[in-house]
């Protein structure tokens, strides 16, 4: 076995000889099990925010994609007519899977944010507006916005490339700071299980003089410090990625949050990703507090 295998399976069986060199309790202790728990949960947050805005540009990047606007801005008297005229063109668009023009009440509700519900269409000019849904082979916009300029001079195509780019990009963004935001809370979690793991031996300096004195070797006290606070990490980490998974199943639905929490937190199998947390930590942790037992028994030599 090497000897990352015996330092796990030792971490798991542990020795009561051993764990009497860390104290059980105390400031060390509340302060692995606090930075842990505080970590595991903000962790859960970031990576809601990271996979939520890695969902949002791929439905952003796929839908949209596939969808244009035709508004139509003409006169009244000539709007029903150049909106005909427009669904006529498309009829023998090629690409064009299928369009239609919106109702006066589906455009009352898009205004109805901004204007509110009690809104009268005909109080103001708005253009009727044509939802277009392109198949698979995409159509060619160039030469469509050519035959409405021919054929329908009050017709203006929008095939949303203007905003979906920088939508896309934003969401993108978002994702690699959900990343960026795991990174740097693991980090600090190891700045955090450092300092404890130094305060630790440093305040147990004359047991592990004695230990010394005794036979025990380095290799020994380390691990006896490295178990204590490898599972604290862990548990503590796991109490927090417990608090911050019902946190994120407390959050308002799309509904209620109007659309701007839209898509925030897991689905699917994603709900599996926040269980990795407890273990990451005791990683961290593992890790962090071996280096510091070994620099710091060199130190105490």
């Amino acid at each position: 076995m090497s000897a990352l295998q015996v330092a796990i399976a030792a971490l798991w069986t542990g020795d009561r000889h051993a764990d009497r060199v860390v104290p059980p309790s105390g400031f060390t202790a509340q302060l692995t099990l606090f930075a842990s728990g505080t970590m595991a949960f903000l962790a859960v947050f970031a990576l809601a925010l990271s996979l939520a805005s890695g969902r949002l540009a791929t439905i952003w990047g796929q839908e949209l994609a596939r969808t244009a606007t035709i508004r139509v801005v003409a006169p009244v008297d000539q709007r029903a007519a150049q909106t005909q005229a427009a669904l006529r063109i498309l009829e023998t668009t090629k690409g064009v899977a299928s369009a239609r023009a919106l109702t006066d009440a589906e455009q009352q509700s898009l205004l109805a944010p901004w204007f509110g519900p009690e809104l009268a269409i005909d109080a103001l000019p708005v253009p009727r507006l044509i939802e277009i849904i392109e198949d698979s082979d995409g159509m060619d916009p160039e030469g469509l916005r050519l035959r409405l300029a021919a054929e329908v001079p009050g017709a203006v195509l929008d095939n949303h490339n203007r905003w979906r780019a920088p939508l896309v990009k934003a969401a993108s963004r978002l994702k690699l700071l959900g990343w960026i935001s795991t990174i740097l809370i693991t980090a600090t979690l190891a700045a955090m299980v450092t300092l404890a793991a130094n305060a630790a031996l440093s305040a147990n300096a004359q047991v592990i003089a004695v230990l010394r004195l005794v036979g025990a070797t380095d290799g020994y006290i380390a691990q006896a410090f490295i178990r204590r606070f490898t599972l604290r990490a862990l548990s503590g980490a796991a109490a927090g990625m417990v608090l911050g998974m019902l946190a994120v199943l407390l959050l308002p639905s799309t509904d209620d949050a109007g659309g701007f929490l839209t898509g925030l937190g897991f689905q699917g199998w994603h709900w599996l990703v926040p269980l990795l947390i407890p273990f990451l930590a005791g990683a961290v942790a593992f890790a962090a507090t071996g280096a510091a037992a070994r620099r710091t028994l060199k130190e105490l030599a």
